[in-house]
């Protein structure tokens, strides 16, 4: 399925009629002067909260850099602060994500990485895609001999609707080549991050 056909299937008149529907829908008048503008301003913010459908994250990783005087060691980006939607409800995810690699013979701009967890946040999600998509995109595009990605993040269709639990965050982690074969390398990793691994 190519995820890009929204943005030239769907014109920007029908997704603000679908806001005025919604609206009617939760019980208010779209045509009130307050709420006049709202499809106008929800469809400009659904293209920035989703503009991840509009991007290649593979692409900011293949501008590299292969002058490292033999560095091969890990390379870690913590606390990439990122917003993205759960697919269920599209309710905001709020969280931070961690990523790190074990080079080969060339590395990445750190921005790239942030880049990379942008490109796939900017899309409806859940969290373990979410972790799986950037940890095998790095894979996939730099050969690192290992990738590690952890992400803690709350979810708002938890804290505002449902079981209304608020201060919870949830945990996942993506380990891939030396950070899955190798315990010390994931445990460094770990450390790295401010979170303690097994020392088996």
């Amino acid at each position: 399925m190519n995820e890009q056909h929204h943005s030239s299937d769907i014109s920007q008149q029908q997704a603000e009629d679908a806001v005025r529907t919604l609206l009617r829908w939760a019980g208010d008048d779209p045509t009130r002067e307050g709420l006049l503008d709202t499809p106008k301003r929800v469809a400009r913010a659904y293209r920035d909260w989703f503009s991840g459908y509009e991007s290649d994250p593979a692409e900011f990783l293949r501008r590299t850099f292969e002058e490292v005087a033999g560095y091969d060691q890990m390379v870690v980006l913590r606390d990439i602060q990122f917003e993205s939607h759960c697919e269920h409800h599209l309710a905001p995810i709020i969280g931070r994500a961690h990523v790190g690699y074990m080079p080969t013979n060339r590395v990445v701009g750190i921005s790239k990485l942030a880049r990379v967890v942008d490109g796939f946040a900017r899309r409806l999600q859940v969290q373990e895609k979410l972790t799986a998509q950037i940890a095998q995109c790095i894979q996939e595009t730099l050969q690192p001999s290992g990738v590690a990605v952890v992400i803690d993040a709350s979810h708002q269709c938890m804290t505002t609707r449902g079981v209304h639990k608020r201060g919870v965050s949830m945990v996942t982690s993506q380990m891939l080549g030396s950070f899955r074969d190798d315990v010390r390398t994931r445990n460094e990793f770990l450390q790295f991050i401010g979170i303690h691994g097994s020392h088996r």
